[in-house]
């Protein structure tokens, strides 16, 4: 059996496998490949039983979302390897669909790995497969947060994304690693809970890299791998679901992970800066996605009795308070104001 299980999420994306899955399981000898389907209405179990049969499939009832169809699918992935051989894979390696790689790609996360194992996640350099000079939004060179909750990257902060002129090739610790290439080790998965399926898709995988950051594990940017995300596929930047998720996702995830001392003020000011977004969402005549804000706003204050047991267990859990990778300063006073756009210029402010 691998050690390596490349975990693959699909719904309704068979061009997008049919793009892309060939160059994962050819050039990944290493790892296992499995396609965990979503509950897809399109071809795309009968393209992967015709052109892909050695790819290993586990079917989902319906669409759970990117976090719930991701935690059901490796909670069943490792019932069938239990059974199937009484063994499970020591690695996951979640991997959006949309990713291209080329030979070698793994090896490095692997190597560093494999001789830290003080490190439980890790990702790859992520960088844009139209047009691979630069990053990729989602996920860079590895990620942090700011002292108000904003995420960014070494390599992207906010829109703009930097060209790879290898200024980010370190291997370096970060508090996430993107969701679109998580070489994550199974244990710790399974010790800090997993993906919260209540998030449903975007900044998920930065509330389970910040529990286990806070718990004193490991997380880290390999960038001598690297691999290639097209990015945007399923929510375009604009798209007021997309907002909304954000936004909601944004406070849920400061909500189970902020250290008391910092909570309220944090939640102040973000209450007058999302008013704020808001506005501008408004001047600019995108009304659904000034509706987003406030419907997110509502729906976590609705959400957030149910998550005051994950806040109490996060803070007990906790042996790094505040995670050293949470930065002191506002990325948007830097951003804005002070005109600092690139993750080099920030660092002086850190």
């Amino acid at each position: 059996m691998k050690s390596i299980a490349i975990v693959i999420l699909n719904w309704n994306g068979a061009d997008m496998m049919r793009r892309f899955l060939p160059s994962v399981a050819q050039n990944t000898p290493e790892a296992d490949v499995v396609v965990v389907d979503n509950g897809s209405m399109d071809d795309s179990i009968s393209y992967l039983a015709s052109e892909m049969p050695h790819v290993r499939r586990i079917v989902l009832d319906k669409n759970y979302g990117f976090a719930e169809g991701y935690h059901r699918g490796l909670a069943a992935l490792d019932a069938e390897c239990l059974e199937e051989t009484g063994d499970a894979y020591a690695y996951y390696l979640l991997l959006n669909s949309d990713v291209e790689v080329r030979a070698g790609w793994v090896s490095p996360m692997l190597a560093y790995m494999e001789a830290h194992p003080e490190v439980a996640a890790c990702q790859p350099k992520l960088l844009c497969q139209w047009n691979p000079d630069y990053f990729e939004y989602a996920g860079a060179s590895g990620g942090f947060v700011d002292a108000l909750g904003y995420p960014y990257c070494r390599g992207r902060v906010f829109g703009t994304v930097e060209k790879d002129c290898g200024q980010y090739d370190d291997v370096h610790p970060v508090l996430w690693a993107t969701g679109a290439a998580l070489l994550i080790r199974r244990a710790d998965y399974w010790n800090v809970g997993g993906l919260d399926g209540r998030f449903f898709a975007h900044q998920e995988e930065i509330d389970l890299c910040w529990r286990l950051r806070s718990r004193g594990r490991g997380v880290v940017v390999v960038p001598q791998s690297v691999a290639y995300h097209l990015g945007g596929g399923t929510l375009p930047q604009g798209n007021p679901h997309k907002d909304y998720l954000n936004f909601r996702n944004n406070l849920l995830l400061l909500y189970k992970n902020l250290p008391e001392e910092r909570l309220r003020t944090v939640f102040r000011i973000r209450l007058w800066l999302d008013a704020l977004a808001s506005l501008q969402f408004l001047l600019k005549g995108q009304w659904g996605s000034f509706r987003a804000v406030w419907c997110g706003r509502l729906d976590f204050r609705r959400m957030r009795p149910g998550f005051e047991s994950d806040r109490a267990e996060n803070l007990r859990q906790a042996v790094l308070v505040p995670v050293p990778e949470q930065s002191t300063f506002s990325l948007l006073w830097l951003y804005y104001v002070k005109g600092k756009k690139t993750f080099d210029k920030l660092k002086v402010e850190s």
